[in-house]
């Protein structure tokens, strides 16, 4: 398998996903992941057979369920270290925290959640430990419903250091449950060069539609990271590295118009290389430079995402996951649902941000130029991107529409 090749398809796979989420949510701040949700689909594809399996490979522009966990296995090892195992992941040893690294504190995990009337099959539990290296508990949904929310909320809430909370709702959970998956993602980073906190003021942030907001907004003059485009620039500003070699970056895409970041989310999702061509900036001096503190909560449905962009299959029960689960009952397994769940702070030291994406089974660059002086004033709605730059993988994405609102 083509690491860097993969990496690329996957990344056609995220920006698609952007592209329709934002757009469908033009009027809200959105943060989503999606390395979460690609973690989740490639263990669901393992549990597929017939048509359903190949609908999802060729969704996520693979041929095999092999090259799915190749995939993920190397960029877990590249980019997450030793931050996964079957007892999930534990802050105080994660690959770049402060006790060993200066770099950003980043886990990943798995859960998978068992009806105590199926009994997975060896090959699917094989993937399930060796490769995705997820906690797997069998439990009752069918009398004990409410027991295995709280289980799963703690759970979420441990692997994302308290900043994922009520993952699943009381109501969510019913004795038609069969099986929960639910990828965990944590991400905390320091700038590089932080801001400095006396230098933050309150200014204007034009909203859509001609309103306005007074938010505070980080200032500086010093040299940064910024590309020039015909209708937008890109800001580029880097966390603060470690001894390993990961190098990770928030990249800020400003449309110049107030009211341009729906044709710019329109041609992120029509040129599958867009962000590799779009953020190989230099240093330059900035003018006059506004960057708004945000705090974003945002949950959807990761399912009618899917079935919008053509994945419907897995939702249909069409094959059933009939390489996942053996039950007792000759019940045909189907996805029931898929969500997300994803929060994220911006301020002046840095950036926090996790994401939980959990699934339910049910029964039945331009040419370089020489430095000058440009300003970049983000008092509109704009679009940011987390991607840590040696193997292109992006963790998290999302816009600001109103950074007044959480």
């Amino acid at each position: 398998m083509d690491f860097k090749q993969s990496i690329r398809d996957q990344t056609h796979v995220s920006t698609t996903l952007a592209a329709h989420l934002l757009s469908k949510k033009h009027d809200s701040n959105v943060v989503f992941s999606p390395v979460s949700i690609h973690a989740v689909l490639s263990l669901l594809a393992q549990g597929t057979t017939g048509r359903t399996r190949d609908q999802l490979l060729a969704f996520l522009k693979t041929n095999t369920t092999h090259n799915l966990n190749s995939l993920y296995s190397q960029y877990v090892s590249s980019i997450f270290g030793d931050s996964s195992s079957t007892d999930g992941p534990r802050l105080s040893s994660i690959f770049g925290d402060s006790s060993s690294s200066d770099g950003p504190r980043l886990s990943i995990a798995n859960g998978v959640w068992v009806d105590k009337t199926l009994s997975l099959k060896p090959s699917f539990k094989q993937v399930v430990d060796d490769v995705y290296k997820a906690v797997c508990k069998q439990v009752d949904f069918q009398t004990k419903a409410a027991e295995v929310v709280d289980e799963v909320n703690l759970w979420a809430e441990r692997q994302t250091n308290g900043l994922i909370k009520e993952l699943l709702h009381a109501d969510e959970v019913s004795s038609l449950t069969r099986l929960i998956f639910a990828n965990a993602l944590y991400f905390k980073g320091t700038w590089r060069d932080p801001f400095d906190r006396e230098a933050t003021i309150e200014s204007d942030f034009h909203l859509l539609g001609g309103n306005k907001v007074q938010v505070p907004f980080m200032t500086d003059n010093e040299f940064k990271f910024v590309c020039e485009y015909d209708d937008f620039k890109v800001l580029g500003l880097p966390y603060l590295r470690g001894q390993e070699r990961r190098e990770f970056t928030m990249y800020f895409f400003l449309p110049n118009a107030k009211d341009g970041l729906q044709s710019l989310v329109q041609k992120i999702g029509s040129t599958s290389d867009f962000l590799d061509s779009h953020i190989r900036g230099q240093q330059v001096e900035v003018g006059r430079f506004l960057l708004p503190k945000f705090k974003i909560e945002f949950r959807f449905k990761v399912c009618d995402m899917l079935m919008e962009l053509g994945l419907v299959l897995p939702f249909t029960g069409e094959d059933g996951l009939t390489e996942m689960a053996d039950s007792s009952a000759g019940e045909r397994l189907h996805v029931s649902s898929i969500h997300q769940k994803s929060f994220m702070e911006v301020n002046e030291e840095g950036t926090e941000a996790a994401a939980v994406t959990y699934e339910q089974c049910y029964g039945c660059a331009s040419d370089e130029e020489e430095p000058r002086r440009v300003d970049f004033v983000a008092d509109h709605p704009f679009l940011f991107v987390i991607r840590e730059d040696v193997t292109g993988v992006v963790l998290f994405v999302g816009q600001v529409i109103n950074p007044s609102v959480g």
